[in-house]
Protein backbone atom coordinates (compact mmCIF):
# COMPACT_ATOMS: atom_id res chain seq x y z
CA UNK A 1 0.00 0.00 0.00
CA UNK A 2 1.47 3.35 -1.07
CA UNK A 3 2.04 6.14 1.51
CA UNK A 4 -0.71 8.34 0.09
CA UNK A 5 -3.26 5.53 0.15
CA UNK A 6 -2.25 4.57 3.69
CA UNK A 7 -2.81 8.17 4.82
CA UNK A 8 -6.31 8.24 3.29
CA UNK A 9 -7.24 4.94 4.95
CA UNK A 10 -6.22 6.48 8.26
CA UNK A 11 -8.52 9.41 7.62
CA UNK A 12 -6.68 12.19 5.81
CA UNK A 13 -9.12 15.09 5.64
CA UNK A 14 -11.28 13.64 8.42
CA UNK A 15 -8.65 14.79 10.90
CA UNK A 16 -9.84 18.40 10.51
CA UNK A 17 -13.60 17.81 10.11
CA UNK A 18 -16.28 17.40 12.80
CA UNK A 19 -17.41 13.79 13.48
CA UNK A 20 -19.37 12.04 10.70
CA UNK A 21 -21.41 8.83 10.42
CA UNK A 22 -20.11 7.84 6.99
CA UNK A 23 -17.04 8.65 4.93
CA UNK A 24 -15.51 7.25 1.78
CA UNK A 25 -12.91 8.17 -0.80
CA UNK A 26 -14.07 7.70 -4.39
CA UNK A 27 -13.29 8.49 -8.00
CA UNK A 28 -10.02 8.86 -9.90
CA UNK A 29 -8.15 9.64 -6.68
CA UNK A 30 -8.40 5.94 -5.81
CA UNK A 31 -6.48 5.05 -8.94
CA UNK A 32 -3.91 7.83 -8.52
CA UNK A 33 -3.37 6.95 -4.84
CA UNK A 34 -2.09 3.49 -5.81
CA UNK A 35 0.13 4.87 -8.58
CA UNK A 36 3.80 5.50 -7.95
CA UNK A 37 3.47 8.69 -10.01
CA UNK A 38 0.47 10.11 -8.14
CA UNK A 39 -0.08 13.79 -8.99
CA UNK A 40 -0.34 15.91 -5.87
CA UNK A 41 -2.56 18.38 -7.76
CA UNK A 42 -5.23 15.71 -8.19
CA UNK A 43 -8.16 16.34 -5.88
CA UNK A 44 -8.95 13.51 -3.49
CA UNK A 45 -12.72 13.07 -3.46
CA UNK A 46 -14.62 12.40 -0.24
CA UNK A 47 -18.28 11.84 0.56
CA UNK A 48 -19.21 12.33 4.22
CA UNK A 49 -22.62 11.50 5.67
CA UNK A 50 -24.08 13.28 8.70
CA UNK A 51 -27.41 13.01 10.51
CA UNK A 52 -28.12 16.77 10.44
CA UNK A 53 -26.32 18.86 7.78
CA UNK A 54 -27.46 22.21 9.21
CA UNK A 55 -26.16 21.25 12.64
CA UNK A 56 -22.92 19.88 11.19
CA UNK A 57 -22.20 23.01 9.15
CA UNK A 58 -23.51 25.50 11.70
CA UNK A 59 -21.17 27.93 13.40
CA UNK A 60 -21.39 27.08 17.09
CA UNK A 61 -19.02 27.69 19.97
CA UNK A 62 -20.21 24.89 22.25
CA UNK A 63 -19.60 22.00 19.86
CA UNK A 64 -17.39 21.12 16.90
CA UNK A 65 -19.09 22.61 13.81
CA UNK A 66 -17.50 22.90 10.40
CA UNK A 67 -18.21 26.60 9.82
CA UNK A 68 -16.37 27.34 13.06
CA UNK A 69 -13.48 24.97 12.36
CA UNK A 70 -13.12 25.39 8.59
CA UNK A 71 -14.81 28.61 7.54
CA UNK A 72 -12.34 29.00 4.66
CA UNK A 73 -13.67 25.80 3.03
CA UNK A 74 -16.91 27.58 2.07
CA UNK A 75 -17.81 30.24 -0.49
CA UNK A 76 -17.69 33.58 1.36
CA UNK A 77 -21.07 34.72 0.03
CA UNK A 78 -22.79 31.65 1.50
CA UNK A 79 -21.18 32.22 4.89
CA UNK A 80 -22.12 35.93 5.00
CA UNK A 81 -25.66 35.75 3.63
CA UNK A 82 -27.11 32.64 5.22
CA UNK A 83 -24.57 30.33 6.79
CA UNK A 84 -25.59 26.75 7.45
CA UNK A 85 -29.25 27.32 6.53
CA UNK A 86 -28.39 28.71 3.09
CA UNK A 87 -25.73 26.06 2.46
CA UNK A 88 -28.21 23.29 3.18
CA UNK A 89 -31.09 24.90 1.27
CA UNK A 90 -28.99 25.28 -1.89
CA UNK A 91 -27.95 21.62 -1.62
CA UNK A 92 -31.51 20.38 -1.00
CA UNK A 93 -33.65 22.69 -3.14
CA UNK A 94 -31.34 23.33 -6.10
CA UNK A 95 -28.97 20.38 -5.96
CA UNK A 96 -29.56 16.74 -5.03
CA UNK A 97 -28.90 17.04 -1.31
CA UNK A 98 -25.08 17.18 -1.44
CA UNK A 99 -22.98 20.26 -0.63
CA UNK A 100 -19.43 20.13 -2.05
CA UNK A 101 -16.39 22.03 -0.75
CA UNK A 102 -13.63 21.70 -3.39
CA UNK A 103 -10.00 22.91 -3.47
CA UNK A 104 -9.39 22.26 0.23
CA UNK A 105 -5.68 21.89 0.98
CA UNK A 106 -4.36 19.83 3.89
CA UNK A 107 -1.04 18.04 4.40
CA UNK A 108 0.22 18.88 0.89
CA UNK A 109 -2.87 17.35 -0.73
CA UNK A 110 -5.96 18.87 -2.34
CA UNK A 111 -9.42 17.63 -1.41
CA UNK A 112 -13.05 17.94 -2.42
CA UNK A 113 -15.65 16.72 0.04
CA UNK A 114 -19.40 16.41 -0.29
CA UNK A 115 -21.69 16.52 2.74
CA UNK A 116 -24.97 14.59 2.59
CA UNK A 117 -27.78 13.81 5.02
CA UNK A 118 -27.59 10.12 5.97
CA UNK A 119 -31.31 9.61 5.30
CA UNK A 120 -30.90 11.02 1.78
CA UNK A 121 -27.88 8.81 1.13
CA UNK A 122 -29.75 5.66 2.21
CA UNK A 123 -32.84 6.56 0.16
CA UNK A 124 -30.78 7.14 -2.98
CA UNK A 125 -28.88 3.87 -2.51
CA UNK A 126 -32.10 1.89 -2.03
CA UNK A 127 -34.44 3.68 -4.45
CA UNK A 128 -32.37 5.62 -7.04
CA UNK A 129 -34.51 8.72 -6.39
CA UNK A 130 -31.64 10.84 -7.70
CA UNK A 131 -29.15 8.21 -8.89
CA UNK A 132 -26.29 10.48 -7.87
CA UNK A 133 -24.47 9.12 -4.85
CA UNK A 134 -25.91 5.67 -5.56
CA UNK A 135 -24.13 5.85 -8.92
CA UNK A 136 -20.84 6.63 -7.22
CA UNK A 137 -21.29 3.69 -4.84
CA UNK A 138 -21.70 1.36 -7.83
CA UNK A 139 -17.96 1.82 -8.33
CA UNK A 140 -15.05 0.98 -6.00
CA UNK A 141 -14.65 3.26 -2.98
CA UNK A 142 -12.47 3.26 0.14
CA UNK A 143 -14.78 3.14 3.15
CA UNK A 144 -13.28 5.06 6.07
CA UNK A 145 -16.28 5.33 8.43
CA UNK A 146 -19.50 3.32 8.16
CA UNK A 147 -21.47 3.61 11.39
CA UNK A 148 -24.81 2.66 9.77
CA UNK A 149 -23.50 -0.26 7.66
CA UNK A 150 -24.00 1.45 4.30
CA UNK A 151 -21.72 -1.19 2.77
CA UNK A 152 -24.39 -3.81 3.46
CA UNK A 153 -27.26 -1.52 2.35
CA UNK A 154 -25.35 -0.88 -0.88
CA UNK A 155 -25.73 -4.54 -1.90
CA UNK A 156 -29.28 -3.61 -3.01
CA UNK A 157 -27.82 -0.86 -5.18
CA UNK A 158 -25.24 -3.22 -6.72
CA UNK A 159 -27.90 -5.82 -7.52
CA UNK A 160 -30.04 -3.18 -9.22
CA UNK A 161 -27.03 -1.99 -11.22
CA UNK A 162 -26.19 -5.57 -12.24
CA UNK A 163 -29.77 -6.21 -13.36
CA UNK A 164 -29.84 -3.01 -15.42
CA UNK A 165 -26.51 -3.91 -17.04
CA UNK A 166 -27.67 -7.44 -17.94
CA UNK A 167 -30.82 -6.07 -19.57
CA UNK A 168 -28.62 -3.90 -21.78
CA UNK A 169 -26.16 -6.67 -22.69
CA UNK A 170 -26.60 -9.26 -25.49
CA UNK A 171 -27.13 -12.96 -24.86
CA UNK A 172 -23.35 -13.61 -25.04
CA UNK A 173 -20.65 -11.32 -23.71
CA UNK A 174 -17.24 -11.31 -22.02
CA UNK A 175 -15.63 -9.42 -19.15
CA UNK A 176 -14.76 -5.97 -20.44
CA UNK A 177 -11.54 -4.86 -18.78
CA UNK A 178 -10.94 -1.72 -20.84
CA UNK A 179 -14.00 0.03 -19.42
CA UNK A 180 -12.75 -0.30 -15.85
CA UNK A 181 -9.00 -0.15 -16.51
CA UNK A 182 -6.93 0.09 -13.35
CA UNK A 183 -9.75 -1.04 -11.06
CA UNK A 184 -10.90 -4.26 -12.71
CA UNK A 185 -10.10 -6.50 -9.74
CA UNK A 186 -12.04 -4.15 -7.43
CA UNK A 187 -15.11 -4.36 -9.68
CA UNK A 188 -14.78 -8.14 -9.68
CA UNK A 189 -14.80 -8.22 -5.87
CA UNK A 190 -17.90 -6.00 -5.74
CA UNK A 191 -20.04 -7.82 -8.28
CA UNK A 192 -18.84 -11.43 -8.17
CA UNK A 193 -21.31 -12.56 -5.42
CA UNK A 194 -24.28 -11.16 -7.37
CA UNK A 195 -23.18 -12.73 -10.66
CA UNK A 196 -22.67 -16.08 -8.92
CA UNK A 197 -26.14 -15.82 -7.39
CA UNK A 198 -27.65 -15.14 -10.83
CA UNK A 199 -25.73 -18.14 -12.18
CA UNK A 200 -27.26 -20.34 -9.47
CA UNK A 201 -30.70 -19.12 -10.61
CA UNK A 202 -29.82 -20.01 -14.24
CA UNK A 203 -29.97 -16.40 -15.34
CA UNK A 204 -26.28 -16.58 -16.26
CA UNK A 205 -23.80 -19.22 -17.38
CA UNK A 206 -20.01 -18.91 -17.22
CA UNK A 207 -17.64 -20.42 -19.79
CA UNK A 208 -13.92 -19.97 -19.24
CA UNK A 209 -11.42 -19.62 -22.08
CA UNK A 210 -8.10 -19.49 -20.32
CA UNK A 211 -8.25 -16.50 -17.97
CA UNK A 212 -11.20 -14.89 -19.77
CA UNK A 213 -14.77 -15.54 -18.66
CA UNK A 214 -17.34 -15.77 -21.43
CA UNK A 215 -20.90 -15.36 -20.22
CA UNK A 216 -24.26 -16.37 -21.62
CA UNK A 217 -27.49 -15.03 -20.20
CA UNK A 218 -31.09 -16.15 -20.43
CA UNK A 219 -32.83 -13.59 -22.64
CA UNK A 220 -36.33 -15.00 -22.23
CA UNK A 221 -39.22 -12.79 -21.17
CA UNK A 222 -39.43 -14.51 -17.78
CA UNK A 223 -35.71 -13.83 -17.14
CA UNK A 224 -36.22 -10.20 -18.11
CA UNK A 225 -39.13 -9.97 -15.67
CA UNK A 226 -36.87 -11.32 -12.92
CA UNK A 227 -34.21 -8.70 -13.68
CA UNK A 228 -36.80 -5.91 -13.74
CA UNK A 229 -37.91 -7.08 -10.30
CA UNK A 230 -34.43 -6.27 -8.99
CA UNK A 231 -34.32 -2.75 -10.43
CA UNK A 232 -34.60 0.16 -8.02
CA UNK A 233 -38.19 1.00 -6.90
CA UNK A 234 -38.13 4.49 -8.48
CA UNK A 235 -37.16 3.00 -11.86
CA UNK A 236 -39.77 0.24 -11.62
CA UNK A 237 -42.46 2.72 -10.64
CA UNK A 238 -41.74 5.03 -13.56
CA UNK A 239 -41.53 2.09 -15.95
CA UNK A 240 -44.94 0.95 -14.69
CA UNK A 241 -46.37 4.39 -15.42
CA UNK A 242 -45.15 4.16 -19.00
CA UNK A 243 -45.88 0.49 -19.72
CA UNK A 244 -48.97 -0.01 -17.56
CA UNK A 245 -49.32 -2.14 -14.43
CA UNK A 246 -50.76 -5.55 -13.63
CA UNK A 247 -51.27 -7.31 -10.30
CA UNK A 248 -49.31 -10.50 -9.67
CA UNK A 249 -48.93 -12.80 -6.67
CA UNK A 250 -45.52 -13.55 -5.19
CA UNK A 251 -44.42 -16.95 -3.87
CA UNK A 252 -45.34 -15.79 -0.36
CA UNK A 253 -48.89 -15.01 -1.49
CA UNK A 254 -48.50 -11.24 -1.46
CA UNK A 255 -50.21 -9.33 -4.27
CA UNK A 256 -47.98 -6.70 -5.90
CA UNK A 257 -48.16 -4.47 -8.96
CA UNK A 258 -45.63 -4.94 -11.74
CA UNK A 259 -45.05 -3.24 -15.07
CA UNK A 260 -46.75 -4.92 -18.02
CA UNK A 261 -43.95 -6.51 -20.05
CA UNK A 262 -44.55 -7.52 -23.66
CA UNK A 263 -40.99 -7.89 -24.90
CA UNK A 264 -37.41 -7.58 -23.69
CA UNK A 265 -36.74 -4.85 -26.25
CA UNK A 266 -39.61 -2.79 -24.90
CA UNK A 267 -38.27 -3.17 -21.35
CA UNK A 268 -34.79 -2.03 -22.35
CA UNK A 269 -36.04 1.05 -24.20
CA UNK A 270 -38.28 2.05 -21.30
CA UNK A 271 -35.58 1.49 -18.68
CA UNK A 272 -33.05 3.52 -20.67
CA UNK A 273 -35.52 6.41 -20.99
CA UNK A 274 -36.30 6.40 -17.27
CA UNK A 275 -32.69 6.11 -16.08
CA UNK A 276 -31.39 8.72 -18.52
CA UNK A 277 -33.96 11.23 -17.36
CA UNK A 278 -33.17 10.66 -13.66
CA UNK A 279 -29.44 11.09 -14.35
CA UNK A 280 -29.93 14.12 -16.61
CA UNK A 281 -32.09 16.00 -14.11
CA UNK A 282 -29.83 15.17 -11.15
CA UNK A 283 -26.64 16.10 -13.04
CA UNK A 284 -28.10 19.45 -14.13
CA UNK A 285 -29.34 20.30 -10.64
CA UNK A 286 -26.05 19.35 -9.01
CA UNK A 287 -24.03 21.31 -11.59
CA UNK A 288 -25.93 24.50 -10.77
CA UNK A 289 -25.72 23.82 -7.04
CA UNK A 290 -22.00 23.12 -7.31
CA UNK A 291 -21.25 26.40 -9.08
CA UNK A 292 -23.23 28.34 -6.46
CA UNK A 293 -21.52 26.49 -3.63
CA UNK A 294 -17.95 27.27 -4.68
CA UNK A 295 -18.55 30.89 -5.79
CA UNK A 296 -16.20 33.47 -7.35
CA UNK A 297 -12.84 32.39 -8.73
CA UNK A 298 -13.28 28.85 -7.46
CA UNK A 299 -16.42 28.53 -9.59
CA UNK A 300 -14.30 29.05 -12.71
CA UNK A 301 -11.73 26.52 -11.48
CA UNK A 302 -14.49 24.05 -10.62
CA UNK A 303 -16.18 24.45 -14.02
CA UNK A 304 -12.82 24.18 -15.79
CA UNK A 305 -12.04 20.88 -14.08
CA UNK A 306 -15.49 19.51 -14.90
CA UNK A 307 -15.06 20.46 -18.58
CA UNK A 308 -11.56 18.96 -18.67
CA UNK A 309 -12.81 15.72 -17.15
CA UNK A 310 -15.69 15.55 -19.64
CA UNK A 311 -13.31 16.22 -22.55
CA UNK A 312 -10.98 13.40 -21.46
CA UNK A 313 -13.94 10.99 -21.24
CA UNK A 314 -14.97 11.87 -24.81
CA UNK A 315 -11.50 11.52 -26.38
Amino acid sequence: MKDRERREVKGGLLEILPPVDFACVYGSSLLSSTSSSADKSTMIDYIVGVSDPIGWHSQCFQFQKNLKMNRHHYASWMVHFGGADLITKVADKIGVGVHFNPFVTFNDSMYKYGVVRMQDLIQDVLNWDRLYLSGRLQKPVHLLIDNLDIENVNSVNLRAATSAALLLLPSKFTEVKKIVQGQFHLFQMMYKPILEDYAMKDLLRFHYDGCQANMTQDCSLSAAQTLVGHLAPTVRRQMGSKLGKAETMTESGRVIQRAVINSREEIVRCMQTVVRRIVMVSSARQAVSGILAVGGVNAARYLGRKMSKAWKSWT
